[in-house]
């Protein structure tokens, strides 16, 4: 067991693609040193099924992975968050709301596979696309020395964690 589990928190604006998927993932981890969570400002309602099926054919566990409001991890009773990652441009860009624990931010803008529009074949790859990026932040996050880092230094990381390949062109920490 880890010393500590440290919780997360993906925001995207539908949360229906890209911050279901950053919370499955790190949710897969094996060391259960994370505890991930996403919603969203303005949530679709449902997880898009391209999403679910891309997470399935990764072997990545799909169960309990729902659309919620950002107004859940708001609340008295919420979870202390210890990092908030923005995935999408349009919540970087958002007030977000003051949230339990004082989490470090950053914004690892990632575009959006919903928004593909092409082919079948096309819609799929834009979702493998995401995962792979996601997976990419995601271990390269988990990977840093969290309990030994200091907080400037990890704000730092985080950054470039964000600007890695895949990266939307707005790469402000949230």
């Amino acid at each position: 067991m880890p010393d500590r589990v440290y919780n997360v928190l993906f925001l995207c604006t539908g949360n229906s693609a890209r911050s279901i998927i950053g919370e499955a993932l790190m949710n897969n981890l094996p060391d259960g040193r994370f505890r991930a969570h996403s919603a969203g400002s303005t949530p679709k309602g449902e997880v898009h099924p391209l999403t679910l099926e891309t997470l399935a054919k990764a072997g990545i566990a799909t169960y309990g992975l729902r659309s919620k409001s950002w107004d859940e991890f708001a609340t008295p009773d919420a979870p202390d968050l210890d990092f908030v990652f923005t995935v999408c441009d349009n919540a970087a860009g958002e007030a977000c709301p003051l949230w339990p624990g004082k989490p470090i931010t950053a914004h690892w803008g990632i575009s959006d596979p919903a928004a593909e529009a092409g082919t079948a074949f096309k819609q799929r790859a834009a979702f493998e696309d995401t995962l792979r990026f996601m997976r990419n932040r995601i271990n390269a996050f988990a990977s840093l020395p969290l309990a030994s880092i200091d907080r400037m230094t990890l704000k730092s990381r985080l950054a470039d964690i964000g600007a890695m390949p895949g990266a939307t062109g707005n790469q402000e920490t949230a």
